[in-house]
Order: C-alpha cells, then sequence, then structure tokens
C-alpha cells in the first residue's frame, strides 16, 4: 500500500541561532516562518541602508518592503552563490538607486524627518561610538554638532550611486569584495566610485567651511571622518 506523504509541518524558527542558509532552505520548502525570520533579522539594516541612500523615511520604508516582496518572489530562484544578506543588499541598493532616478526632488529631503534607531553592530557604529566618547566639553560638543550636520547636508547632495558607496563603506563596514557582491559590479569599479564618492563629499564639506586635517589627504581623506554611524544617518 503507497502512504500519502505528509505535508511536513513548519519548525520553530529561533533567529539567534538558525542559520541564513538553513532559513532560505526551509523557505525554498515553502515554510512562512522561516522567511519572517529573515525578515525579522535582517529588516532594520536594509532600513538603514535604504535610508542613508534615499535621505526620507517613508521613501526607505518603502523600499525595505518592496526589497522584501521581491526577495520573496525571487527566492525559488536564489541559488545561494552569495549570502543572502548580500543578495538582498543587492535588491535594496538597486532599489533606491532606481528610486533616485525616478524622483529627484526626494534627494533634499530634511534630516528632521529622518529620525530612527539603527543596529548598533558594526565596526562603524564601535568607531562613531570610541568618537563620542572622546568628546569631553561643551565647546567640543557643539564644534562636533557642527562638523556632523555638515557632513549630512554634504552627502545629500551626493547622486545615489556615490551616496550607496558611502553607505555601505562607512555606515555598513562592508568590505571591497562585499560592496562589490552585494552591488554586482567588479571590485575595481567599487573602489572607483568610493574615490569619487569621498571626492565630492570632501568638497561639499570644504565649501561649508569644513577642511580636513593635513595628515588625512588622499582619495581616504574623509573615511576617518564619516566612520560615525550618527554623521551619516540621523
Amino acid at each position: 500500500m503507497v502512504q500519502t506523504p505528509r505535508r511536513p509541518q513548519e519548525r520553530p524558527v529561533t533567529d539567534t541561532t538558525t542559520d541564513d542558509r538553513i532559513l532560505v532552505a526551509r523557505a525554498q520548502q515553502g515554510e512562512r516562518g522561516a522567511f519572517e525570520a529573515l525578515f525579522r533579522r535582517h529588516q532594520r539594516r536594509v532600513f538603514a541602508v535604504a535610508l542613508g541612500i534615499v535621505r526620507n523615511e517613508e521613501d526607505a520604508l518603502d523600499i525595505v518592503q518592496e526589497a522584501f516582496i521581491k526577495a520573496y518572489r525571487s527566492l525559488p530562484r536564489f541559488k545561494g552563490e552569495s549570502s543572502f544578506f548580500t543578495w538582498l543588499y543587492r535588491i535594496t541598493t538597486n532599489l533606491c538607486i532606481d528610486h533616485g532616478r525616478r524622483n529627484k526632488k526626494h534627494r533634499a529631503s530634511s534630516f528632521e524627518e529622518q529620525r530612527t534607531r539603527i543596529d548598533e553592530d558594526g565596526p562603524a557604529a564601535e568607531r562613531g561610538a570610541a568618537g563620542l566618547r572622546r568628546v569631553t566639553s561643551p565647546d567640543e560638543a557643539v564644534a562636533r554638532k557642527e562638523i556632523r550636520d555638515a557632513f549630512r547636508a554634504a552627502l545629500d547632495e551626493l547622486p545615489e550611486i556615490h551616496r550607496s558607496v558611502i553607505v555601505l563603506r562607512e555606515l555598513q563596514g562592508m568590505s571591497y569584495a562585499e560592496m562589490a557582491d552585494a552591488l554586482g559590479v567588479p571590485k575595481g569599479t567599487i573602489m572607483s566610485r568610493l574615490h569619487h564618492a569621498r571626492r565630492k563629499l570632501r568638497e561639499a564639506l570644504e565649501a561649508r567651511g569644513i577642511v580636513l586635517g593635513a595628515g588625512d589627504g588622499g582619495s581616504e581623506s574623509t573615511e576617518g571622518a564619516t566612520t560615525s554611524k550618527e554623521a551619516v544617518v540621523p
């Protein structure tokens, strides 16, 4: 007698211990809870990237929703050649760049409308927190706020294609290889974009009276100044 196959029961998902690859495999088998776990795990960082690029909270929320919908619909075709995290970031950044091309008017969005808490993990946040701990006087705090505000305004002036590499490198702490994978372009292209992005950012800062120290010259001259998440995303 041939037994009718039983429908597999969905297993409980523990966000902090279950590997992305396992969750992806289970989601591809139809377990909705597995994809929901992927959403819970990555939504804040995806939102931080989207907000850092499009500079508008409502637009960033829309992009996050669209990115996860697109990822869910494309999941059967995901082969695991890159990590799920990298694949999702590629979808997100491409949506952000497409959004910027369609909506140039949103590039001047006010920073006051973009208040959010983002994931505190990663080297960029650690360096930013260390920088804040070094502030020891009210004068230094005021000066730091002025520099932070200048960075925010200067970052708003960058095209989305340049803003995206600044966000991925400085906000998310990605390596060049990870950025190349996330954006689907060669590593050399990433380095070139980052070089031009930093140059444009430096010029925008100098136009606002923010001149970097003599020891920080070259194409990396803004790297140390943009490592704080607070300076990049309000």
